[in-house]
């Protein structure tokens, strides 16, 4: 499927195929890196759907899709809050990837169960899409999906698929969604990296988008409501957040980071994620077992030429260094490797995408040993086979970038039309 050129639809109320709720804040300036009062802080769409007393889920049955990164600005989860007002028929909460918990790693869900906090029956949807997963919706016994989850701006992180799940079978069901926003913590300025080819769609990529999309999981919602979904759209209704601007990380927004996902456990990991989660389609270890995952890469055997290379690239906003480290588990288990540690000094000059390409084509050059995993994974994390031919036929990283542009500029023009913050 290819992106359409049809227009916004329908961000004028809360109801209908498309809606949104929640005004943006309009402080003017650059975001400082930490919030400096309570009124800096960014509002997200949970606080949102509160502040308007629920009405937004008055009358209906609700089950939730969401995990750990669920949480109120002072760090309760939205399932016991909801759980415990009368206004709000909570009846199902739905876990992701990792589990509602979080208990389980990359690749793995939790088993379904009760949730031993509210006694609410937990429903498993990661694998599942379509009409299995609707069927699932309909016998949860709900009426309305709520989405709540903290997103890291990189496609081939799968709540973002859970989500364009979640709404294609809650249309098949007869189901509203609902989705609460959350900042993109590594910012919403620009897209970045190769656009998702239709054919090396997956779990990690269902749709043609940008490999950084930019954007957070309400702007998602409304671009695939109408660019992908338009067939069979889904009664959604969106909640903005306030005080956020595009140009803001993490660290600007006020609120507490939660890992979204065990192998994320800082805003720092959220930023080279998009990168360096590209060594997933290698043989090298992408920090995995290590305190500081994407941070670092690397592998048995590789020495000092890596970085030296990586650093001689002179790309915006990094510095890479010399590191060694021994996971403690996936690739290289009990190993020392050797490898690269990224240092981003200028965040809003790094982009993660050219970074991931530039180590990639100077492991290739560098170390000997470098090789594509076997099934080619490679392909669908970055959405087709360019990047690994023509990092395989020595290309460097401006030409591979030079060979992406064009469909990002297209998918670029196509989401500034569901952009909701300034």
């Amino acid at each position: 499927m290819t992106l359409s050129r049809r227009g916004l639809l329908g961000l004028a109320g809360t109801t209908g195929a498309m809606g949104t709720l929640g005004a943006v804040g309009a402080a003017p300036g650059r975001a400082p890196d930490h919030a400096d009062t309570a009124a800096q802080r960014v509002r997200t769409g949970f606080e949102q759907l509160a502040a308007d007393g629920y009405e937004l889920l008055a009358g209906r049955r609700v089950g939730v899709v969401t995990n750990p990164t669920g949480i109120t600005a002072d760090a309760r989860h939205l399932v016991d809050v909801l759980h415990a007002d009368a206004r709000v028929k909570l009846v199902a909460v739905f876990g992701p990837e990792h589990g509602f918990r979080g208990t389980a790693q990359a690749g793995d869900s939790e088993a379904a169960g009760r949730d031993p906090a509210t006694g609410l029956p937990v429903y498993d949807t990661y694998g599942k899409s379509g009409q299995k997963l609707a069927d699932v919706f309909t016998a949860a016994g709900i009426d309305t999906v709520v989405f709540d989850i903290q997103d890291v701006g990189a496609r081939f992180y799968t709540y973002i698929w859970t989500l364009y799940d979640c709404m294609r079978a809650a249309a098949l069901a007869g189901k509203a969604v609902v989705v609460l926003d959350r900042p993109n913590p590594v910012g919403g300025r620009r897209a970045a990296g190769p656009v998702l080819q239709s054919a090396y769609a997956s779990g990690v990529g269902r749709e043609p988008i940008a490999l950084a999309h930019g954007m957070t999981v309400a702007e998602l919602a409304l671009l695939f409501n109408a660019e992908f979904l338009a067939a069979k759209p889904v009664t959604l209704s969106t909640v903005r957040m306030t005080g956020w601007r595009r140009d803001s990380f993490f660290g600007a927004t006020g609120l507490p980071w939660v890992p979204p996902s065990p192998n994320v456990p800082t805003p720092d990991t959220a930023l080279v994620y998009a990168g360096t989660c590209l060594f997933e389609g290698t043989n090298l270890s992408e920090g995995r077992g290590t305190t500081t995952p994407f941070e670092v890469v690397g592998a048995e055997g590789v020495d000092r030429r890596w970085a030296e290379a990586a650093q001689a690239l002179g790309l915006p906003g990094v510095w890479f260094r010399e590191a060694y480290f021994t996971p403690t588990f996936s690739k290289f288990t009990g190993k020392p490797c050797g490898g690269v540690r990224l240092i981003v000094h200028d965040r809003a000059a790094f982009d993660p995408v050219r970074a991931g390409i530039g180590l990639l084509v100077t492991a290739k050059r560098t170390w000997s040993g470098f090789a594509w995993r076997t099934d080619h994974w490679i392909d669908q994390l970055t959405g087709s086979d360019r990047v690994r031919k023509m990092v395989d036929a020595g290309a460097g990283v401006e030409e591979i970038a030079g060979d992406w542009a064009a469909g990002l500029e297209r998918f670029a023009q196509v989401r500034g039309r569901y952009l909701l913050y300034p």
